[in-house]
């Protein structure tokens, strides 16, 4: 089933998500992604476009929590200006990690918005716990060799994506139901 792959929101950039949709749909809080979603690959320290973006989600009531693949050493000095919730060494897209994210910010899985680049990663482990997915166009062409390789994979994900007819979608969403129970069930 592909559709597990596709995000529930699509957009350009951070700067392009609609905060007001987020609050309609009933998320209180947000995990993050940091390479290519909030800064360019490679990119050491937060810069002032996310910084100030991370800052408008908290004035506007939501509780952030970076969820990264990287180092402790690289999500701490990453995390150093915005000093938010933050778990390093995630191994996305597995939904423990996920999970843990939305606990340590005392919210529902279902009260929580992922937004990432990654469409293996990021989409399809917030998908497995049921959590609201927003892809973002990765702000960056200059990445790792297995992420090159897996884009253009996630280009036909993509291609499928925006040709998907609603009841494949509803048809995705209890995948996402009944798939958090299994991922609940393995943290027991």
């Amino acid at each position: 089933m592909i559709e597990k792959y596709y995000p529930d929101l699509y957009y350009d950039s951070i700067r392009h998500i609609d905060i007001n949709r987020l609050k309609e749909r009933g998320i209180k809080g947000v995990i993050l992604d940091i390479d290519n979603t909030l800064v360019p690959m490679h990119t050491k320290d937060a810069d002032e476009n996310a910084i100030t973006w991370v800052a408008e989600l908290q004035k506007t009531g939501f509780k952030v929590c970076i969820l990264s693949n990287a180092s402790l050493k690289r999500v701490t000095r990453f995390n150093k200006e915005m000093s938010v919730m933050a778990i390093h060494r995630a191994y996305k897209p597995k939904g423990k990690a996920f999970l843990n994210a939305a606990e340590k910010m005392g919210l529902e899985p279902e009260e929580v918005a992922v937004i990432g680049d990654q469409i293996f990663t990021d989409i399809y482990g917030g998908n497995k716990v049921n959590m609201l997915t927003v892809l973002v166009k990765p702000i960056d062409k200059k990445e790792i060799l297995y992420v090159r390789l897996k884009r253009h994979i996630e280009k036909r994900v993509l291609k499928r994506f925006s040709n998907v007819e609603t009841s494949r979608l509803e048809v995705r969403n209890e995948w996402k139901k009944k798939r958090l129970q299994i991922e609940k069930s393995r943290l027991k």
